[in-house]
């Protein structure tokens, strides 16, 4: 397929920029955690009731059950063996113990910084994240001998306010956001939303290409695409378009886009619909087919950032399934980013080891946001709806 061409956030509010902006209570752009500051209480969320399964249980012990019709009865015919053993591994895998996230490189990465949204190059031997309080550079760490290098800046980063790094699933371009001036000897980009104006505060989509075995220039991205001065948080799927966050009409309220690489060019973005009418969606990760998507989300600007998943059906996304208590802890869990393999979720997040945990004492236990890791295995492995 065609590869697009390169077109002609406050101390210890960490990562609130702009950009993860709530757009429900006004709060000053910097990286907000609308990508959602952290202050906020647990997530409500609606009681669930355990399904009842019409079948009894006893066939995962070895005793074939007999399948109840809706009034009671029993129905005559025994279930094929087939049904009763995929029945029971579906029953094991809803009762499994949830996966729980690690602490992404503790030895030279996790450390008394503000780290997030971790970029890695196909081969997962390099991976490019964001690092800063008031301001934030894109850094870059290399993996030798099964130990991550010390980040030093990347090349192309490191004068203006850079984060949100994403990188293309076959490693030729890397996109990021940034406030530096849109035109060459121009001023850095303010922030303008909601009736308020934050200078340098702003947020645009570059793009810088492979080059070798390094990088060329960045380049802004289109107006087409830069519509408005709060435009963060992108992810490329394998046909070239960008899912990211950006400014809708007719209130300019920030939403998920989509943008389509067509004819050597980014097509006008438009309003993907995900999510309940009142979520507030912030951070996608896109899988490379489109299959499914993980982002932050919530429901009132009190609340906390959660992650979630949904699936591509072909009747458009499936509703957002929470990832759960083990996967969203700390204050917030945002900045989703999927690993070289498709399989494994990156996140940042503030969550703290309990006490009780050998590694509770290490120094980069400290509330700060650092990038996490966990498996997408549970969720992936039991989807059996149609892929798009």
């Amino acid at each position: 397929m065609p590869r697009p061409a390169a077109p002609g956030l406050p101390r210890r509010r960490r990562f609130c920029h702009a950009g993860s902006r709530d757009t429900r209570a006004a709060s000053p752009p910097g990286r907000l955690h609308g990508h959602g500051c952290r202050s906020s209480p647990p997530l409500r969320r609606s009681s669930h009731t355990p399904r009842r399964h019409r079948c009894g249980t006893r066939s995962c012990t070895g005793h074939p059950p007999r399948c109840r019709r809706a009034g009671g009865e029993e129905d005559p015919m025994r279930l094929p063996a087939t049904f009763m053993i995929t029945a029971c591994l579906l029953a094991a895998a809803a009762h499994a113990a949830p996966p729980v996230p690690t602490i992404f490189a503790p030895d030279s990465i996790a450390g008394d910084a503000d780290d997030g949204a971790a970029a890695f190059t196909p081969d997962g031997a390099t991976v490019y994240f964001m690092r800063g309080t008031d301001s934030f550079t894109l850094v870059e760490s290399h993996r030798r001998g099964g130990r991550w290098s010390t980040p030093k800046a990347a090349p192309f980063s490191g004068r203006w306010r850079d984060l949100d790094p994403a990188m293309a699933p076959d490693g030729s371009f890397l996109l990021f956001v940034s406030n530096r001036p849109a035109a060459p000897g121009g001023q850095p980009i303010d922030a303008v939303h909601a009736g308020q104006r934050r200078a340098g505060q702003g947020m645009n989509l570059w793009r810088v290409d492979r080059r070798g075995g390094g990088w060329g220039t960045p380049v802004r991205l289109p107006e087409i695409v830069n519509r408005c001065s709060m435009t963060f948080a992108p992810s490329v799927a394998a046909d070239g378009s960008i899912y990211f966050i950006g400014c809708a009409a007719p209130d300019e309220s920030l939403r998920l886009m989509r943008t389509t690489y067509r004819d050597g060019s980014y097509q006008a973005p438009y309003v993907v619909k995900l999510g309940d009418a009142d979520a507030q969606i912030r951070d996608p990760a896109i899988a490379p087919d489109r299959s499914f998507i993980v982002v932050a989300t919530k429901h009132a600007a009190q609340q906390p950032y959660r992650l979630a998943i949904a699936f591509h059906t072909t009747a458009g996304w499936s509703a957002l399934r929470d990832l759960g208590d083990s996967v969203n802890g700390g204050k917030h869990s945002m900045g989703a980013q999927l690993g070289p393999d498709h399989r494994t979720l990156y996140f940042y997040s503030d969550r703290r080891l309990p006490p009780s945990d050998p590694h509770a004492s290490a120094a980069w236990n400290n509330g700060d946001d650092h990038i996490w890791q966990v498996a997408l295995a549970t969720w992936l492995d039991a989807h059996a709806g149609p892929r798009h």
